[in-house]
Order: structure tokens, then C-alpha cells, then sequence
């Protein structure tokens, strides 16, 4: 993956190849994409946006990016996570913005917890750091990596060690990382920052305002549940949150065992300035329609 890379980062057993193959299959609306716009549909309230909200670009593989632009102001909202700088342009002639920048990162399985990636992700984050800021956009994401048989302690030293590299020229330039929470048990077998308690023990060490945690709610529902407590007790460490209906990591309505609008009311309660991200794939016949009703339903 290059510095300029904008591909989304893969779902181990799920690509993006088959996410565009199950929304083709799905019958989604085909001939929209082909004229350009999905737009929302007319006659809706305004949004109360008391919670920021985004969407991650690539679970809608069908649509591209100016596409997707046009659909989420249609729909209301005005951010696309997981972008990378060459679509920051068409973002900005939408006037959508970058919630979470991606395109500095080895992958999934090699991050900051493995010290023989070091030297290159510090060149590699120490480039993106300064794109990002010359944007006039905050959030880059990062990973752990894999744990390869390490033990989890020696992996938090050495992402210590290993962040701490580019933490200071990230505090300069006003850019924050975001290390994102991933389960190990279906989706990122092996990944190493794949518990809550974990990231927060790295945020500890760091002690920065400029490092944090994407707080995954998927994810942590998969490996720990408890999730309105795990937020209330550690919203501090928590710059960002994605969501996905757990199993399946498709719509987040009544079919699937997480009651989001509980858990928007416990991310607002905590002063939460920051922003929510839809990462479900769609598997509804409508995809956008199914944006749609995810982001009233975190409109809390």
C-alpha cells in the first residue's frame, strides 16, 4: 500500500471485490449509480445532529466517491470515513469532510506492536501526519498489528516505544491517531488491540491528547460486550466510534442484538465532539436506504 493509497483497509474473508459482488447481487438500484446520484428521499426532517455522524467509503464499493459525496449530503449528513488524499479533492468540492484518514498504515497484521515495522511506519506516519494537517483534517487511523506470538504486554511496550517516534510531530501539527479495536475472534484472527482495556492501558502510557482510541462498537460487542459501561468508563480514550449490527456486521436496526439508539445516547452523554461512523455492508436490497434509516436511528 502506498502513502497515496486510498483503498479501504480489507475485511479478512469479506473483500471488496464481494462486498460490490453482494450489493450487485442484492439488486441495488443499479440504474441510480449508472446516472450518478443516490439521492435521499424527499420530505424527510432535517436531522437533529447533535451527533456527528459519517459513513466508511468502502462499504458502498458500488458508488464512487463523487457518488457517495452526493449521498451523503443528500441524506443529510457531511462526512465519509477511511478516505486518503487523492479523494480528499473530490471530497472538498462537496464539501464533505475526512473524519478518518487512512493511507499511512502496512495493513491489519503489521502495526505498531511489531518493532520491526517501526522504521517504515514512522516514515510513513511522519509523511501522512503533515498531509493530513495541510488538508485541514484531524483524524488519521493506525493499527496494532498482529500479535505473532507476542506476549500483549511486550506488544504495548513496543507501540509505545514505536509511537512515541511520531506522537510529538502529531501534537505540532495538530493531527490525531487513532488506533482502531478490532476482534480477533471472526473477523482479525490475531489481531493484538483487540480488547478495550488494552487501548486504554496504550492511551495511559502515551498520555496525549493527540493519540486515542476508534472504539469499534461491532468489534467490542464480539469480544466483550458491556459496551454503554466500557463507554462511560473510557469515553476519555475514545476519539471515535464505528458501527455494524452484530452478528453479521450488516444493517444495525431491530434485527441484531445491539439497541444503538441507547448506545448514541451514552456516546452524546459524555460530551462526545467528535463523530460516529456507519461502517455496516449493507445486505438490504436498498443500500442507501438502508444508510439512511442507520443514520436517523443515531440521530439521537
Amino acid at each position: 500500500m502506498s502513502i497515496h493509497s486510498v483503498e479501504p483497509v480489507p475485511v479478512p474473508g469479506f473483500s471488496r471485490r464481494d462486498a460490490l459482488r453482494t450489493a450487485l447481487a442484492g439488486g441495488l438500484g443499479l440504474g441510480l449509480a449508472a446516472a450518478g446520484a443516490f439521492p435521499a428521499t424527499a420530505a424527510t426532517a432535517p436531522l437533529k445532529g447533535r451527533l456527528k455522524q459519517s459513513v466508511a467509503r468502502w462499504t458502498f464499493p458500488q458508488l464512487s466517491v463523487g457518488q457517495l459525496c452526493q449521498t451523503v449530503k443528500g441524506i443529510g449528513f457531511d462526512a465519509i470515513d477511511l478516505v486518503g488524499p487523492e479523494d480528499w479533492p473530490t471530497l472538498k468540492a462537496h464539501g464533505i469532510y475526512s473524519a478518518m484518514c487512512n493511507g499511512a498504515e502496512l495493513g491489519l497484521t503489521k502495526g505498531f506492536a511489531g518493532s520491526d515495522f517501526h522504521d517504515e511506519l514512522v516514515a510513513r506516519y511522519t509523511r501522512h501526519i503533515d498531509l493530513v494537517a495541510d488538508a485541514g483534517y484531524r483524524n488519521l487511523i493506525c493499527f496494532s498489528g498482529n500479535r505473532n506470538g507476542m506476549d500483549p504486554q511486550q506488544g504495548l511496550a513496543n507501540a509505545e516505544a514505536g509511537l512515541k517516534r511520531i506522537l510529538g510531530h502529531a501534537e505540532k501539527r495538530g493531527v490525531v491517531l487513532v488506533m482502531e479495536l478490532l476482534n480477533s475472534k471472526v473477523d482479525h484472527a490475531d489481531y493484538l488491540c483487540d480488547h478495550s482495556a488494552w487501548g486504554v492501558e496504550l492511551c495511559q502510557r502515551l498520555g496525549s491528547d493527540n493519540f486515542g482510541l476508534l472504539y469499534d462498537i461491532y468489534h467490542m460487542q464480539i469480544m466483550e460486550g458491556d459496551i454503554i459501561a466500557t463507554i462511560g468508563r473510557h469515553h476519555a480514550c475514545f476519539k471515535h466510534y464505528h458501527t455494524a449490527g452484530v452478528p453479521g456486521r450488516h444493517e444495525i436496526g431491530d434485527q441484531q442484538e445491539l439497541n444503538y439508539p441507547a448506545i448514541c445516547r451514552a456516546i452524546r452523554g459524555t460530551g462526545f465532539d467528535g463523530y460516529l461512523a456507519q461502517e455496516f455492508m449493507p445486505a438490504a436490497p436498498d443500500p442507501v436506504g438502508s444508510l439512511r434509516e442507520a443514520i436517523r436511528l443515531c440521530d439521537v
